[in-house]
């Protein structure tokens, strides 16, 4: 596909935005940020007979971020970029595969010594409604960018929200290149088809075509709903409803109820069947916070969404996302806020998910896995290191037809605001 009418659009409206007419509101109103990320990853594969030992790289991440303003006038121009650079620091033909790297094309196991994106997006604003056109993080039930390593997975395409009706936000686009999170290339999207999804594809295999809709109104402060509608051109379409409601009960205590349904269904090129149901409730009071949650999965295949990205589902976590065909797992979640005990910034998390019942497809008997995961984050209150900030993330998976991982993340971040 050629990208240069889609490249010169882009530029074009951008250049409306600097070369027209002054506007205090287009500089006074921008802000821009460096964020830094130093990423250790170590993964242990644990089962009979790996190919692999173990996945390690060490790298370091940069991140710069810039938002104009807008002009003035009934419809306001601005422009954003994404600046994306990341740098390697330990790595080897034995230990690739983390996901924080580039592979180079000529040697595929080894990684890239650095890598690099550089996005922008021009944008138009008139009343409450925003139209953005060019690179995009989307955070929607039906394409949930990935941002779980050193660098965040975009895409490319264009994004209209409106919010003229008091309380309903409106969104409408289309994606038509798609670019994970250790990579700088601009690609064609597909189905995620890992674990047992058991999704088969024809003819066509990649599309430059997502196309997206949805509302979501948010009845009262405490209560809103949702529906989405997604299509991957050729390959699956999804209605996705979500309800979200917070109960308070006391001072100090709440309940959080989210619920989630998404129907999948194959758009001429996929066997994709899928019924996805999910519940989770959180009850808070005071730093503590207890978490269960249950999810369900049914049809003739998995639940299927944009490959790379994150699956919406309640029992996604560190490792896995429990939405293989016919599987049903539940999680039992704990959180902890060590500013009650006078330590602000300093948080803890621990939850255990089961799932059985996989369908595998020509083998006796059902899949079953199980993962438990730990986070410990701390950010610094004040002084020199303030906002500096130091996680470590632990995992460990075991099943019956999957990898069986161990799993450490540490993580050190610090955004700086340029202005």
């Amino acid at each position: 596909m050629d990208r240069k009418p889609f490249t010169l659009a882009l530029c074009g409206t951008a250049a409306l935005a600097l070369c027209g007419p002054a506007s205090a509101e287009f500089i006074k109103d921008s802000k821009a940020s460096l964020e830094l990320r130093n990423f250790y990853f170590n993964r242990d594969f644990r089962q009979e007979g790996a190919k692999q030992n173990k996945a390690e790289e060490w790298a370091q991440g940069f991140l710069l971020r810039y938002e104009s303003g807008y002009t003035e006038g009934p419809v306001g121009v601005g422009a954003d970029a994404l600046g994306l650079l990341g740098l390697k620091l330990d790595s080897s033909p034995d230990r690739v595969g983390t996901g924080l790297l580039k592979s180079d094309r000529e040697a595929p196991n080894r990684a890239q010594d650095e890598y690099g994106e550089l996005g922008l997006t021009a944008k138009l604003r008139a009343s409450q409604s925003t139209l953005k056109v060019g690179t995009l993080l989307p955070k929607l039930p039906v394409a949930l960018h990935n941002d779980s390593r050193l660098l965040p997975q975009t895409f490319r395409g264009a994004w209209l929200n409106s919010a003229e009706v008091e309380n309903l936000s409106l969104d409408l686009g289309r994606f038509d290149r798609i670019n994970q999170r250790n990579s700088s290339d601009n690609e064609e999207m597909t189905v995620f088809n890992g674990g047992n999804r058991n999704i088969t594809l024809g003819s066509t295999k990649t599309t430059d075509q997502f196309d997206f809709a949805g509302a979501t109104y948010k009845w009262t402060p405490n209560l809103s709903t949702a529906y989405h509608y997604g299509g991957l051109d050729g390959l699956y379409q999804q209605h996705y409803l979500t309800f979200n409601h917070l109960l308070p009960i006391a001072d100090g205590q709440a309940l959080k109820t989210d619920l989630r349904w998404a129907r999948s269904t194959d758009d001429g090129g996929s066997n994709v069947d899928n019924t996805a149901i999910g519940a989770l409730f959180t009850y808070s009071f005071g730093a503590h916070a207890f978490g269960l949650g249950y999810q369900r999965m049914s049809g003739d295949t998995g639940f299927a969404y944009i490959n790379g990205t994150d699956a919406y589902l309640v029992n996604l976590v560190q490792i896995n996302d429990f939405g293989n065909e016919d599987e049903r797992s539940w999680q039992a979640r704990y959180d902890y806020n060590f500013t009650a005990l006078g330590i602000p910034g300093l948080t803890f998390m621990t939850r255990y998910l089961a799932g059985d019942n996989v369908d595998l497809r020509g083998v006796a008997g059902e899949g079953e896995e199980w993962e438990r995961n730990t986070d410990i984050a701390y950010v610094v209150q004040s002084g020199p290191l303030k906002n500096v900030g130091i996680k470590w993330r632990n995992a460990s998976t075991r099943s019956n037809f999957g990898s069986d991982i161990d799993e450490n993340r540490l993580i050190l971040s610090y955004t700086l605001a340029l202005w």
